[in-house]
């Protein structure tokens, strides 16, 4: 089996299933909250549980289905910060998210709005996937008998559930949260009795009023732990992932599905993804990246990339992180299409190795099995970063004007990712390189190794040489003028050159940015140093 934790996570799921005996499709489920705006954490697991889905069909041949369930009958608890007409919101605190008006004014109900976002960026990318929501379940009856079976194992549900809770609370819960049948709101109080045969709950309002409701047809709804246990009872849920901050919630929900009477999902418990002050991102709170955000700048494959990468780990998810996943992703996908392509030359015997190291590497997920003609680029993004710092770059056609020097069969048309990243590129440039640009003079042994390399460079002038040359002939100045450690000369280069503290290997950038131009920045650095 690939070395890639999807198919770690394919193999539980595979012993989950022939477990139960399933037959049918292996149903793989993400949970919504649609209570604020969908974050990449959303798109996240809505990627990685459809590697794991990937990685299932590969090693069992067996089909499977994908379900993005939204929880859109949740009571609305507390205002957005993120959102427009706030102060509406607040006379909704406490209705179901269905019924609460769309403070952006172009659907239904703030649920409606939501779940259209959250469909909207998963169908964007690709994900096969059923949308569910919480609301129709529970509305059509899909739920019911599993309703019923809450209230005939109400009791045992309580008593798990009881001890993990406040003194207070621990006396009026119930897993029951019936919608009172005049506010329409979602009512979290004391049950005063559950007939199950009946299939309704009893209780009182705040004002002293009795109701008896039936717990079927969208009159109630199960609270969180009940109702995510419940959720996988009904469908029979095989599979779902979710973060470290729910580890107690699977534990408890566990419980709960077991008395239902069916075993709880296989799953992965990931780490959380956190902004740039080392804080959770939130819904609600709207910080970290968007995946809008994300996309303005780099190309969707190295969003994937990004979530690929570890998922045990928690993951600062702030704009710095873009060239490096970005780059992460071309490393990938150009060993992936060179894998591919010895797999279709070959006897299917003779390639097993290959379609075994293929199935680990990332963009074999990213791409869904088959990496596509010129999914790569022969310029990373990073070095098209620095050339653009460099050339003071404000239109992709500056950019261009290098490439097509350096190399002149690329185009836009012959290369589409590399004109992706060029477009980028001049945004991320704009957005946060040029503003934090910051250079340094060189000191004297400094002065004398960039005066060295400019007179070495100048050697060249006129004829074609390769980027791996040029990087030998960096190296060997470096040791020359006897830096140690050896980074702290290129380090020198990159600021006192290009105005940061990292770069890209400088040979490459000296072929691409061309020996005469690389020259003049050098001479322009010692001149700047001679005036200070």
């Amino acid at each position: 089996m690939p070395k890639a934790w999807p198919f770690e996570e394919a193999r539980k799921l595979a012993e989950h299933v022939a477990s139960k005996g399933n037959e049918g499709p292996a149903l793989l489920e993400t949970g919504y909250g649609p209570s604020g705006l969908p974050h990449i954490g959303t798109f996240g697991e809505v990627a990685r549980t459809s590697w794991v889905r990937q990685a299932y069909t590969a090693i069992t041949g067996r089909p499977t289905r994908l379900l993005a369930f939204s929880d859109d009958m949740d009571a609305l608890r507390k205002v957005p910060d993120n959102v427009p007409n706030r102060e509406m919101l607040t006379r909704f605190i406490g209705m179901p998210l269905t019924k609460v008006p769309d403070p952006f004014g172009t659907f239904d109900s703030f649920a409606a709005h939501n779940n259209a976002r959250l469909r909207s960026f998963l169908d964007g990318f690709g994900f096969e996937y059923d949308f569910a929501s919480s609301t129709e379940y529970y509305t059509s009856g899909r739920f019911d008998a599993a309703l019923r079976r809450v209230l005939e194992v109400h009791d045992e549900i309580v008593a798990v559930i009881r001890p993990t809770l406040g003194a207070e609370r621990r006396e009026t819960y119930s897993p029951v949260l019936p919608l009172h049948p005049r506010t329409g709101q979602v009512m979290q109080v004391r049950m005063d009795r559950v007939d199950p045969v009946a299939g309704t709950v009893f209780w009182t309002d705040e004002d002293g009023e009795r109701f008896e409701t039936p717990v079927t047809g969208g009159a109630a709804k199960m609270q969180w732990k009940a109702d995510w246990a419940m959720r996988w009872y009904a469908l029979g849920v095989d599979y779902e992932m979710s973060g470290k901050d729910l580890i107690d919630s699977v534990r408890l929900s566990g419980k709960i599905c077991r008395i239902l009477g069916a075993p709880p999902p296989a799953g992965l418990t990931y780490e959380l993804f956190l902004d740039e002050t080392g804080q959770k991102i939130s819904k609600s709170k709207g910080n970290g990246l968007s995946v809008e955000e994300w996309l303005r700048y780099a190309p969707p494959e190295s969003l994937g990339q990004f979530m690929f990468n570890h998922p045990e780990r928690a993951k600062r998810l702030f704009f710095d992180v873009i060239p490096k996943a970005t780059d992460e992703y071309l490393a990938h996908v150009d060993k992936a299409s060179a894998l591919q392509a010895r797999c279709a030359d070959v006897l299917p015997a003779e390639a097993e190795a290959d379609r075994v190291t293929l199935a680990a590497n990332p963009a074999w997920f990213i791409h869904a099995g088959h990496i596509p003609d010129h999914a790569g680029s022969p310029v990373s993004f990073s070095m098209l970063l620095n050339l653009a710092s460099v050339a003071n770059a404000e239109t992709p056609d500056v950019l261009w004007g290098f490439l097509r020097r350096y190399d002149a069969a690329v185009s836009p048309e012959t290369h589409p990712m590399l004109a992706t990243l060029v477009d980028r590129a001049i945004v991320f440039y704009a957005d946060f390189v040029r503003p934090a640009k910051s250079y340094r003079l060189p000191d004297e042994r400094e002065q004398r190794a960039l005066a060295d390399l400019a007179e070495s460079l100048k050697m060249y002038e006129g004829e074609e040489v390769s980027a791996e040359v040029l990087q030998n002939l960096v190296f060997e100045i470096g040791k020359r003028h006897q830096f140690e450690p050896l980074r702290s000369w290129f380090t020198c280069l990159y600021e006192v050159l290009l105005g940061q503290s990292e770069g890209p290997r400088f040979g490459g950038f000296v072929a691409l940015y061309g020996i005469r131009g690389t020259v003049a920045l050098i001479e322009a650095a010692l001149v700047r140093s001679a005036e200070a």
